[in-house]
């Protein structure tokens, strides 16, 4: 990716609008959530991980990702995906082994980003990226990835998981 603000803005960007040509005609939940999760594989550098939990009976179960097996089950509040579900917002997460309560899945993880997907005011899921470096995501990472998950979330809002 680019070194300068304004470069990962207008990739973001571009990002977004690739997402939403990809999705565009296509009604199943989790065909959806697969192609994100590869175009997002494809669109970062310097991770280990990336996908999505699906809220199912109170709790994120693991959905569609890239990347090695990772924990099936997360209880809203634990962790860093269920601490996003129940405050309702991104995570920035410069060093995973300082957050309390932090999940290991893969121990080559050093930091994380977690954005809620909130459709019609309830959590239905999250998009976790985790990366083998400290510190790897900003807060430039954090509002692209939420425009990205927005216009997921207009692909998502007329299907039922």
């Amino acid at each position: 990716m680019s070194t300068t603000i304004q470069d990962l803005e207008k990739e973001y960007d571009l990002l977004a609008k690739q997402l939403d040509a990809l999705l565009s005609g296509e009604t199943n939940f989790y065909a959806n959530l697969s192609n994100a999760s590869a175009l997002l594989n494809q669109f970062f550098d310097r991770i280990n991980w990336i996908g999505f939990y699906v809220m199912e009976e109170g709790e994120l179960v693991l959905g569609p990702f890239q990347g090695l097996p990772a924990c099936v089950r997360i209880q809203v509040g634990r962790g860093v995906c269920g601490t996003a579900v129940e405050q309702r917002k991104s995570i920035i997460v410069p060093n995973v082994e300082a957050f309390p309560g932090h999940i290991v899945c893969d121990a080559a993880s050093r930091s994380e980003i977690v954005i809620p997907i909130i459709i019609n005011e309830t959590v239905i899921g999250v998009l976790d990226i985790d990366s083998p470096e400290y510190d790897r995501f900003s807060e430039t990472d954090r509002i692209g990835l939420e425009k990205v998950v927005n216009v997921l979330i207009r692909h998502l809002s007329t299907q039922k998981a």
